[in-house]
Parts: structure tokens; sequence; C-alpha cells
């Protein structure tokens, strides 16, 4: 069984952040750029909130709010769902299935950002173990044919 690790070592740990003080217009901005669904908190390095496109539609479009003078602390989520490296992906996936959430931070016991993976992620990991079964079934019922090259 996989591991949130699995996916952080191809796919990589870089995680895109804002300061909380940015707007939140400045916040859309970059995850536009970037085609990202959401933002990590960062306050001296620490992990203190999440924005997503979800808050973004309920919290500014949905309250009509101004995004270039409302501020990503005033709107993002504080109550940030995390896993650990160790997770597995079926648990990393039945989380996010039960919280109702398509990212998740990826912490150490001591709360140190480690990485993000998302609903998409979990998915193409699981695509790509699919694939790679279906492969060695196929090689094993209908043999493996040496090309001699």
């Amino acid at each position: 069984m996989g591991t949130v690790r699995d996916i952080l070592t191809v796919k990589g740990r870089d995680v895109a952040s804002i300061h909380p003080d940015a707007t939140v217009f400045e916040a859309a901005v970059r995850m536009n750029e970037k085609k990202i669904g959401s933002l990590v908190i960062l306050d001296g390095g620490r992990l203190i909130g999440i924005l997503t496109e979800r808050d973004i539609l309920q919290r500014i479009v949905g309250e009509r709010r101004d995004p270039c003078s409302a501020r990503v602390n005033e709107v993002m989520t504080t109550e940030v769902v995390c896993c650990q490296l160790h997770t597995s992906i079926d648990e990393a996936r039945g989380v996010m299935k039960n919280r109702r959430i398509r990212h998740m931070p990826v912490v150490t016991e001591t709360g140190e950002l480690q990485g993000m993976v998302s609903i998409g992620d979990l998915n193409a990991h699981q695509t790509h173990s699919h694939e790679q079964t279906i492969h060695l079934l196929h090689e094993y019922i209908y043999g493996y044919v040496a090309t001699g090259h």
C-alpha cells in the first residue's frame, strides 16, 4: 500500500504559499498563474491556514466582497486538515472524501510543512498503479516477448 511520501517523491515538495496580509486578489492571481486550487498561508514559516477556490467563491464572491481590499487572513480556512508522510494513500483519500476537501498539506509531527497532496494527485497515483498492474497481467497472460534489442 502506498503512502503520501510516494506521491511527494514523484510530485515534489514545493508548496505555493502566500502571506496572511496579502489581498485575496493577489492570492487569486498567484493561484491562476500556477494553475493550482489552493495556497497555504504561512506566517513566519508556520502554517496558519489554507486558501482555496471554495473559500474565494463562498467568502468573497458569495458575500459580494471586494477581492482587492479583502485580506487573505479574513477569508482563509484556519482549521487545516493535514496528513503526514507515512499516511496511507487510502487513508488520505478517505479523509479528503469525508471532510469534502481537495487539498491537504503534509506536515511532520511538529507541524513543519513537507508538501501538499490534492485529490488529483491521489487519483493520478491510483491510475498509474492500475496501469502497471494491467501491464504486468497482460505480460503474464500473453507471455513476455523479447525483442532481442
